[in-house]
């Protein structure tokens, strides 16, 4: 028989901020596991509504919660806070206002016993509610979904968060090692994403709907400038800048000579990075001059003996995957040759 002191197959993070209007659900869910060994760590972030006693009435019945109140510490001081406090193995994140698939803990289990050389592994997800998703939204989510393999994430990094992060269920050892979460004035579950990438640490997802997201205008990824459009560029450059690939000699080539695209590799630029060429369709732009460098068609890729490394800033719906099947058919391969960046 297991004794109670022994430590559960995974600890839940979830910390929460006034969140009484969805935490009974999110709570529901999270009880509802087809694993049952786990505990959850709840921290209250200083909130003033009755999030804090409805997690702890849970707690009086479930000696699995435990419910955490360290004060007002912010998102990334309350993970953290939920970290130091976890006693498993695995950690999975959570958030206040999702709901977890009763075999999300299980499916995500099984994959790290299976697969010991992943660090972390996410799930695909659904938006919900269905009448607060717009367009821009979901390309995002279908592009996320289609990011599952260690290889696909690993390549597909620079182009925004491949994991959703309430998805999230890693090594604690792993993250702990790496300083847990970062605080500062970037997304800080991309900045550990890409962290955990440079590290050398692989990751993978699982190939089932197991989180419901929930999209609401009040979300902190909608109010707050860390997760702002020039927060996702700065530190996105920051991580690229140092990508080994991007200092093993070979020419730099970038796709895409628009206004647009222009705006959006500007950042590398002026990290000291300097294209050999551009690429463009546009017959308009093709033998002008970009900060000194001459636009080229795509077909000069494939006339070279010596191939650049390309990075692809084109985000244009449907562009990503043309380029891409370009450059795979003039022998360039993903993650080798040539990557996408941005979104």
């Amino acid at each position: 028989m297991t004794m109670a002191t022994d430590p559960p197959l995974i600890s839940v993070l979830l910390p929460f901020y006034n969140a009484a209007a969805t935490l009974a659900a999110t709570l529901d869910s999270i009880q509802a596991q087809t694993l049952r060994d786990f505990e959850l760590i709840a921290v209250d972030d200083g909130g003033g509504d009755d999030s804090a006693q409805l997690v702890a009435a849970r707690g009086a019945d479930d000696p699995r919660i435990r419910l955490l109140q360290p004060g007002r510490q912010g998102v990334v001081g309350a993970m953290n806070s939920a970290l130091a406090a976890a006693r498993a193995p695995l950690a999975a994140r959570m958030d206040a206002d999702d709901l977890m698939a009763p075999e999300r803990l299980a499916a995500q289990y099984d994959l790290m016993r299976l697969r010991p050389e992943l660090a972390a592994v996410g799930t695909q997800v659904r938006l919900f509610p269905e009448e607060s998703i717009q367009g821009g939204f979901n390309e995002y989510i279908r592009w996320q979904n289609g990011c599952l393999s260690a290889a696909d994430i690993a390549d597909e990094i620079y182009v925004e968060l491949p994991i959703a992060h309430p998805s999230l269920l890693f090594r604690r050892a792993v993250v702990t090692a790496l300083g847990g979460y970062r605080d500062g004035p970037f997304p800080e579950d991309y900045e550990l994403l890409l962290r955990l990438h440079h590290a050398g640490h692989a990751m993978a997802k699982v190939e089932q709907v197991l989180l419901h997201w929930r999209e609401s205008p009040g979300r902190l990824t909608r109010t707050d400038a860390r997760y702002s459009r020039d927060a996702f560029d700065r530190l996105r450059t920051d991580y690229l800048a140092r990508d080994a690939r991007l200092h093993d000699g070979r020419p730099l080539a970038i796709c895409g000579a628009g206004r647009r695209t222009r705006k959006r590799s500007q950042l590398l630029l002026e990290k000291g990075f300097q294209p050999v060429a551009w690429i463009d369709i546009d017959p308009r732009k093709i033998g002008n001059r970009v900060h000194g460098a001459p636009v080229h068609p795509p077909q000069w890729l494939a006339d070279l003996e010596e191939k650049p490394f390309v990075l692809s800033y084109v985000t244009n719906h449907g562009a990503r995957d043309i380029i891409a099947a370009q450059l795979n058919a003039m022998g360039y391969r993903r993650g080798r040759d040539y990557l996408m960046v941005g979104n």
